[in-house]
């Protein structure tokens, strides 16, 4: 099963009108307002500064597929001099009560032209040894930032350890068993003593956002289309199955594809099922050609009626839309139980 890409992506390209977005807006969180019956896109956005500058632009749709920039000016850019002043990239949403929960990757130095110089970001030339490795190795850690309107973000602090290189961070949309549940990608626990031998998926359960969590391994890479690496997606989706939860594998050649699988409702540190074969793709110029070729990679998904949206970057560069069937995808899910 594979899921369908939209006939008019990509559905948002950088706008040559914005400095701000005028080389790239990617990967972006998603969320449904019900009760105004439309989408908003939460993107990453960079212009063509040679510090290559990460920001978070909004959009919005009424149908899903079509989206209006709400903003000429982003709703959320990296601080002059502070704790996440690199880069504000790679958002994921959920909602608790009226409030947004964003969570966001940053880095303390901005990564420059990271494309043009063998896929690595730059690493800051000025700071003292005794300084943070977090500082002196320019780590991604993953801040918190919570909103009503996304016209005022109180930006609130790190949820990852300040030693780890830990992205690809998301929270339930609701608490399990009264508390909050997280999805991390430390980068750095691979080995013998951590049971896998690539970044893999970790879960964490806390009662504060913020307090120290100990994650525990939920997924590592199981088939060929994911051995290099596996992250989670988008926020997690409860269905009568369990949580369908998204994610993007990475092959030997460092392509980005997606996968699901199925966690247990109440302890979601069990997977149910897991799809062997990756659900989506890289295979148009969108996700070919761009500033990382060969890249699939949500941060969003929504469900309206039986139709489930996931929305993705495509080649680190512009957003594309697929779908299907929630009830289809769960009952391919389901033939792949663990």
């Amino acid at each position: 099963m594979r899921l369908i890409k939209h006939h008019d992506n990509p559905i948002l390209i950088p706008c040559p009108d914005h400095e701000w977005e005028s080389l790239v807006t990617t990967n972006p969180a998603a969320w449904y307002d019900e009760k105004h019956g439309r989408v908003m896109l939460l993107y990453r956005a960079a212009g063509k500064d040679a510090q290559h500058r990460v920001h978070l632009g909004l959009a919005t749709s009424t149908n899903g597929y079509d989206f209006v920039r709400t903003n000429d000016l982003p709703v959320l850019s990296p601080l002059e001099d502070g704790w996440d002043s690199g880069t504000v990239e790679d958002p994921r949403i959920v909602k608790f009560g009226e409030h947004y929960f964003i969570t966001y990757a940053s880095v303390p130095y901005r990564p420059g032209r990271y494309w043009e110089v063998n896929g690595s970001r730059q690493l800051p030339g000025d700071v003292p040894p005794e300084a943070p490795v977090a500082l002196r190795e320019n780590k991604t850690r993953t801040g918190l930032a919570i909103t009503k309107d996304f016209k005022t973000i109180r930006r609130v602090g790190y949820l990852t350890d300040p030693v780890l290189d830990d992205r690809d961070v998301m929270i339930f949309p609701e608490k399990v068993g009264c508390k909050f549940v997280t999805l991390h990608r430390p980068i750095e626990w691979v080995g013998e003593e951590f049971g896998c031998e690539q970044a893999s998926i970790w879960i964490a359960f806390s009662d504060d956002l913020l307090e120290h969590k100990r994650p525990r391994l939920l997924a590592k890479p199981q088939y060929p289309w994911e051995m290099n690496k596996i992250g989670g997606a988008a926020p997690p989706i409860r269905t009568y199955a369990g949580w369908l939860t998204l994610y993007h594998g990475v092959d030997e050649k460092g392509r980005y594809s997606v996968g699901a699988m199925l966690l247990d409702l109440n302890d979601p540190s069990i997977v149910l099922c897991r799809t062997p074969e990756p659900i989506m793709v890289p295979e148009h110029s969108y996700e070919e050609e761009g500033l990382y070729k060969g890249i699939c990679f949500p941060c969003g998904n929504v469900v309206i009626d039986d139709t489930l949206f996931v929305y993705y970057g495509g080649a680190d560069q512009f957003v594309g839309v697929a779908t299907c069937s929630l009830t289809l995808l769960l009952d391919h899910l389901g033939r792949f139980k663990q």
